[in-house]
């Protein structure tokens, strides 16, 4: 029911790339990657925007994930009604807060969203509970690991119920840590080390928002990291170069 979940829980490296209303989505959606982020923390868009978007995805493997703007139960519940079949949290920094986004995630009894009728592609079932409970257990809730907080926590953030993914935050975690976008120095790298550490300790997967520039994935790949985004303008240009020196003109 939720293809990127299921991957992630085999140890398979899942990729996406950046999602907007501005882009071709059935395009993206059709390209290979395993899931398309609809960010509204650092965007334009609203939430209420990513409706139809996530609706051109319905019937592609490609998962729509969504990174709210705050650990907020209403954001998240307007992510989950447009059809997200993942939410990334920012700043997540305790375990409290870990267990609210969860919460915030997941219907009654073991959560706490408000009830909108069926949204997303989830499957077909015979009951409404069955449809409720099976989002609760395939729903991926990714809280984003930013702060020297967070990093004091991480053991307890990583052992919440229902928490899939510790997803770095490049830019805020190196800030945090005293070395702004300084990627590649011994300090950032140590924390990267322990939060992969903590996330392979209690069985889930590590993953970075992005890749920083002119680094190699498989770096990070090999670090444990296994859940990240890769900008598809690049790659898309190179297509269309290599296609065209292919035509005699």
């Amino acid at each position: 029911m939720n293809d990127i979940k299921d991957a992630i829980k085999s140890g398979r490296t899942v990729v996406g790339t950046a999602g907007s209303p501005s882009v071709d989505i059935p395009l993206l959606a059709d390209a290979g990657f395993d899931f398309l982020l609809f960010d509204t923390q650092h965007s334009a868009w609203e939430i209420k925007q990513l409706q139809a978007p996530i609706q051109a995805m319905r019937g592609k493997q490609t998962a729509p994930v969504v990174r709210v703007a705050a650990n907020e139960a209403y954001q998240i519940c307007f992510a989950l009604d447009a059809g997200a079949r993942g939410v990334i949290i920012p700043m997540v920094n305790t375990r409290a807060e870990a267990e609210a986004a969860v919460r915030a995630c997941r219907y009654y009894p073991v959560g706490n969203r408000s009830n909108a009728g069926v949204r997303g592609e989830w499957g077909e079932f015979k009951s409404y509970r069955d449809y409720m409970d099976a989002v609760n257990n395939e729903l991926l809730v990714v809280p984003m690991i930013e702060t020297n907080q967070a990093l004091e926590n991480l053991d307890s953030i990583a052992s919440v119920p229902g928490v899939d993914v510790l997803l770095i935050g490049p830019s805020d975690l190196s800030i945090e840590l005293g070395v702004p976008l300084d990627y590649a120095c011994d300090t950032y790298q140590r924390a990267l080390d322990k939060i992969a550490a903590a996330a392979a300790k209690h069985g889930i997967a590590a993953g970075m928002y992005f890749i920083p520039p002119g680094m190699d994935p498989n770096f990070f790949v090999q670090k444990g990291f296994k859940f990240f985004t890769m900008p598809w303008g690049p790659w898309a240009q190179a297509g269309i170069q290599n296609a065209l020196a292919e035509i005699k003109r």
